[in-house]
């Protein structure tokens, strides 16, 4: 895939920044040699290769999916101007 003058100028005004025709010129080459590499990366067979989140083997750091701090509903709406069963009372408000 190859990058004209047209796209990047597209491009840079979808970003909104402002590019003038030098610059455009001189981004197009640099574009298409990044492209040109991400090319060459796609002809790598990574087949069988593991997705890594480091580059040091580590386990994930995970915990247990539990309630540690729960059942405190009526803590919470206990500085409520107006509650009820356990849930916060407001004005209803229509405009």
């Amino acid at each position: 895939m190859s990058v004209d003058t047209a796209t990047v100028k597209r491009v840079a005004k979808l970003a909104r920044i402002a590019v003038d025709d030098a610059s455009a010129e001189r981004m197009t080459g640099e574009l298409n040699a990044i492209l040109g590499f991400v090319e060459q990366l796609d002809e790598v067979d990574v087949s069988g290769v593991e997705p890594m989140t480091s580059v040091m083997p580590m386990e994930m750091k995970k915990r247990h999916d539990v309630v540690t701090d729960g059942d405190k509903a009526d803590d919470i709406v206990a500085n409520a101007p107006e509650s009820e069963r356990n849930f916060f009372l407001v004005p209803k408000v229509v405009e």
